[in-house]
Parts: structure tokens; C-alpha cells; sequence
């Protein structure tokens, strides 16, 4: 009874796997189609010939190329940076010796998670138009980070918070300073939970639309999702390219889901045990 338990769980998993993954499946096979009457005769069918002449069109004659360099270097820049400075919140809070205080910043730290990022739109909008880095991609990045660190010192300081203490005390012992404990001690055992925010703060940042929509009006400094609404309004008769501009923009997300899993997964259940 229980291998038969066991085979149903295992037949349920792979028809929700082969529910998820089937549209990108699609997406793919529909990049490599000749044309829109390839994929209208056979829309869910393989390819009968490769068309990979799809994939340069898209990069080098719609721009993708532009608008995914721009996307990644964003989304790495601004994910670095959030966990250099979430990091470091996060180890003054959990692990110096200032209850009240690290109490008190870690609660107005919440606060940033309670404002909805809508709501933010319009003063965000106005202070850099002060600043004069709007449509620059400084007004993409500062926005970003910011918008990012809640989280991100939720998650780093729960792992922070079940690293022993004596490892720390130990340290101090040897001669370390704070900055060493920091960068020696603790950050390389929080590794697991820095790779979980990055992947996180990439991904948000990847997919992010609305402020690169709003913000960023030259179209050479735009990023993948907002190029791929230019890219649909100009191909939107070639249903092939355009499968292959999004081919472009979903790859990324999931190889370093599939290189990283093992550490996402450390990343968001170690932080749960306590010593």
C-alpha cells in the first residue's frame, strides 16, 4: 500500500513538473518554427527544421542584445550590492552587543516591507528628477537596492541568528576585531543564505518592469522586459523571433536555479534551526 502511496505521489509530481515546464517547452519549439504558418499547423508539435536564424534576428536586428546586456548588468550589480550592505546590517543587528538597539533598527527595518512599492512611485519619480539621474540606469539601481535590503536582512539575519556563538567568541579570542569576525567568521558561514538573497534580488530586479518602464525613456539603456513590449509591438507578426527574444529572457533565471538549487534551498531552511 505504501509503494503504491508512493507511486501516485511520484505521478502527481511529474504531471505538475510537465504542467509547469511544458509552456517554456513550447516557447522553444516555436523559436525554431520557420515562420507563423510552421507554428499555426503545428503549434504544440517538434519542429520539422531548425530555424536558429530566429535567435540572431532577435539578438543583433531587434536589439535584444542591448537590452539584456543592460538587464544583467543591473540585476548583478544591484544584487551585489544589496547583500554587501544588507549583510552588514544584518551582523550589526544579530550579533553586536546592542540589544535595544538592534531591536529597534531591526523593527524600522520591517517598516520598509509594510509600504506597498506603487505607493512609492510618484515621490521616487520626483526625487530623481531632482537628482537629474532620471533616465540613467543610477535611477534603476538606487531604487532597486533599496527597495531590496528588507528582505534581504529578514533573511541573512535568521541565518546569522543560529550561527554558535562560541565560534564568535572564540575568534575574539584569537584577536579578531568585529570587521574580522564579519568577514572571516561569519559571512563565509552565511554563503547558503547569500546565495538564496542573490538569487532572489536577481530575479526581482530581471523581471522588474515598472520602474524601468517609467524611469527610463532612451531605448539604448533599456532592460530585457521592458524592450521585449517594443519588441512585441514591432514583430508582432513573427511569432517565431518573438519566441526567441523570450527564449533570451527566461534562460538566465532558470540556469542559475539549476546550478544553485542545492544552496537556494540551504539558504531558505537553515536559517530555521537554532545552535
Amino acid at each position: 500500500m505504501s509503494r503504491v502511496k508512493k507511486s501516485l505521489s511520484h505521478i502527481i509530481l511529474l504531471a505538475y513538473v510537465i504542467v509547469i515546464l511544458y509552456p517554456f517547452v513550447f516557447v522553444v519549439f516555436s523559436s525554431l518554427k520557420s515562420d507563423n504558418q510552421a507554428i499555426a499547423s503545428n503549434p504544440f508539435g517538434f519542429p520539422t527544421s531548425f530555424h536558429f536564424e530566429n535567435f540572431h534576428e532577435a539578438w543583433v536586428n531587434a536589439k535584444i542584445n542591448v537590452y539584456f546586456l543592460n538587464s544583467l548588468y543591473i540585476a548583478t550589480l544591484c544584487s551585489i550590492v544589496t547583500i554587501i550592505f544588507a549583510a552588514m546590517a544584518s551582523f550589526a543587528i544579530t550579533r553586536m552587543r546592542y540589544s535595544k538597539m538592534s531591536k529597534g533598527m531591526y523593527q524600522f527595518i520591517l517598516i520598509g516591507m509594510l509600504i506597498p512599492g506603487n505607493a512609492l512611485l510618484l515621490p521616487v519619480f520626483i526625487m530623481l528628477m531632482d537628482a537629474g539621474i532620471l533616465d540613467t540606469h543610477l535611477a534603476l539601481i538606487i531604487p532597486y537596492i533599496a527597495g531590496a535590503i528588507p528582505l534581504n536582512v529578514i533573511i541573512l539575519s535568521a541565518f546569522m541568528r543560529s550561527i554558535p556563538n562560541e565560534l564568535e567568541e572564540a575568534a575574539v579570542m584569537d584577536g579578531l576585531s568585529a570587521k574580522g569576525v564579519f568577514a572571516r567568521i561569519i559571512l563565509p558561514l552565511t554563503i547558503p543564505a547569500v546565495v538564496t538573497v542573490f538569487i532572489l534580488n536577481f530575479i526581482g530586479n530581471w523581471n522588474e518592469f515598472l520602474l524601468a518602464n517609467f524611469f527610463i525613456s532612451t531605448d539604448e539603456l533599456r532592460t530585457l522586459p521592458v524592450g521585449m513590449v517594443g519588441f512585441r509591438d514591432t514583430y508582432n507578426t513573427n511569432y517565431a523571433q518573438m519566441s526567441a527574444g523570450i527564449v533570451y529572457s527566461v534562460v538566465p533565471v532558470m540556469i542559475i536555479y539549476a546550478v544553485l538549487q542545492k544552496q537556494i534551498i540551504e539558504g531558505l531552511t537553515a536559517g530555521g534551526v537554532k545552535g
